[in-house]
């Protein structure tokens, strides 16, 4: 890796007089997207950047910084900086009610899980109210974390009442495939998106940072009688994940 051409000040494609923080950030973009930085290579320490670009640790830190921000570049405890998996960003339509893996498959991805916890237990109060059923009933839990082209993309943590889902360990790939074999495959579903900050334990499964942008979504589903099915709550990677909606205007409006 001839790290002397990429982070010589000469190659740097700025106006004149620019921030030099700045020139050296997008020398290193440029190098990413010419593949002079692929994947996976580390980049050098912060002492040798600056030694190479003749600009101070802090300059070459605060270059460094937006690029870890945007996911061109992971920072690793005891393994420095690298350049990043490139993370293809997915769509999935507010339109369709449709399960993870249908998602995915109608696009041509393949999709695996982990499995987090397959398990009966007593529900609570969220759970009690959003799924009406009484305090002295129990619910099945499920939950997975979500790879698309094995890049974890989300985490799902489903929960359905015992009466309707007997035994969680039958789900085996799909929940809807699984609950369409029963006869109680979800008609519609209303679902509620939020933009946070994610958390330490599900930065560590989705392999992203602590406070990254994430997706948080909460679905409530139905069967044609009204009756609720499936309360879920999952948290999507934001830098991977677009949801999307058709919106029509009416007729005579």
């Amino acid at each position: 890796m001839n790290y002397q051409e990429i982070f010589s000040p000469s190659n740097w494609l700025l106006e004149k007089g620019g921030l030099r923080y700045i020139q050296l950030q997008r020398q290193i973009e440029k190098a990413i997207a010419d593949g002079k930085l692929p994947p996976g290579i580390p980049l050098p320490p912060e002492r040798e950047i600056a030694k190479l670009t003749g600009v101070s640790r802090v300059t070459v830190r605060k270059a460094i910084a937006p690029l870890v921000k945007s996911g061109l570049v992971e920072q690793k405890q005891g393994s420095g900086s690298l350049i990043a998996e490139p993370v293809q960003r997915v769509e999935q339509s507010l339109s369709r009610l449709t399960s993870f893996t249908e998602d995915m498959q109608f696009r041509g991805i393949k999709t695996t899980s982990r499995w987090l916890n397959r398990a009966i237990s007593a529900p609570s109060p969220e759970e009690i109210m959003n799924l009406a059923i009484s305090t002295s009933e129990t619910v099945s839990r499920i939950d997975r974390l979500r790879f698309a082209n094995d890049i974890p993309m989300a985490i799902e943590r489903a929960t359905l009442p015992n009466y309707i889902l007997k035994d969680p360990l039958n789900v085996e790939n799909s929940l809807y495939e699984t609950l369409e074999k029963i006869g109680k495959k979800p008609v519609r579903a209303i679902q509620h998106l939020k933009a946070t900050n994610i958390k330490k334990e599900d930065a560590i499964l989705l392999k992203c940072d602590e406070g990254t942008a994430c997706l948080n979504v909460t679905r409530l589903s139905f069967l044609g009688s009204g009756e609720v099915v499936e309360f879920t709550k999952s948290v999507y990677r934001g830098d991977a994940y677009d949801f999307v909606a058709e919106l029509r205007i009416p007729e005579g409006v």
